[in-house]
């Protein structure tokens, strides 16, 4: 575990899935999955774990287990915004460090957790950090579904898309989806620290053009010049629960591991 940051850990938990209707509540192990969430950030060295909801039945059960829950509005178009909320709810300074864990992220690694938060603490001059991972194989680089993210000499991102990004120019001349050696990929994790004051503001931050073309949030940030630090793992993160084959996938690592 990194040197540990003063940080708060909230868990944005909404009842409405298209693909996995009632995923937050699904039973991993025995456990609710958002429950296995919240252990998971309790792990990280949070000074607080809170999931953030708009449904009772997730507030009951992250309860039952111990966690602090808080109810929000139904109508958030983001979990930014939910996030936002959550913030004024607590009464939280502006300086203050807040890591947005995604409710379906079962398995988070929690020294991620702590590594982002610390990423942030030790940037001033960023609003927001990130994380990302090497990509080597073209099948990754090539994927919409997987988001790139290309960062300056400092670390700061340029930019993040759907599209194979750096382009490698030579290797692809061809118009063959080949992976060039030692092209610097990588591929964005969606875990995210935030400063509260820059949380606060984003609600009145207008949707960015780019954001609507490659339907990424993190763009909005970068559009109206805020710098997003990223913190670079070796590793891949552990698999989230999108869809019903992702949840019995995890059920069967959750199960060999116990």
């Amino acid at each position: 575990m990194p040197d540990q940051a003063d940080f708060t850990a909230i868990i944005p938990a909404r009842a409405a899935s298209t693909r996995l209707p009632g995923k937050m509540l699904a039973d991993i192990g025995g456990v609710p999955m958002i429950v296995r969430v919240a252990r998971q950030a309790e792990a990280s060295g949070a000074s607080r774990i809170l999931v953030a909801t708009d449904d009772a039945a997730i507030r009951d059960a992250v309860r039952a287990h111990g966690f602090d829950s808080l109810m929000t509005r139904a109508d958030h178009p983001t979990g930014t915004d939910r996030l936002a909320e959550a913030c004024d709810a607590l009464e939280l300074d502006d300086t203050h460090i807040v890591v947005n864990i995604q409710g379906d992220e079962p398995l988070i690694d929690p020294a991620l957790v702590a590594h982002v938060a610390q990423t942030l603490d030790r940037h001033s001059a960023a609003a927001i950090a990130t994380a990302a991972h090497p990509i080597d194989t073209p099948e990754e680089l090539f994927n919409p579904n997987f988001v790139k993210v290309v960062c300056g000499a400092d670390g700061h991102a340029l930019y993040f898309s759907r599209a194979p990004i750096p382009w490698a120019r030579d290797a692809l001349a061809g118009g063959e989806r080949v992976f060039a050696p030692g092209l610097p990929a990588l591929r964005h994790i969606g875990l995210y620290a935030y400063r509260v004051g820059f949380l606060r503001r984003f609600p009145t931050l207008p949707q960015g053009r780019l954001e609507r073309w490659e339907s990424l949030e993190q763009l909005r940030a970068l559009e109206h010049g805020y710098a997003i630090q990223v913190h670079v793992t070796p590793q891949a993160p552990a698999p989230g629960v999108d869809t019903a084959a992702d949840l019995e996938f995890v059920r069967r690592l959750v199960a060999a591991q116990s």
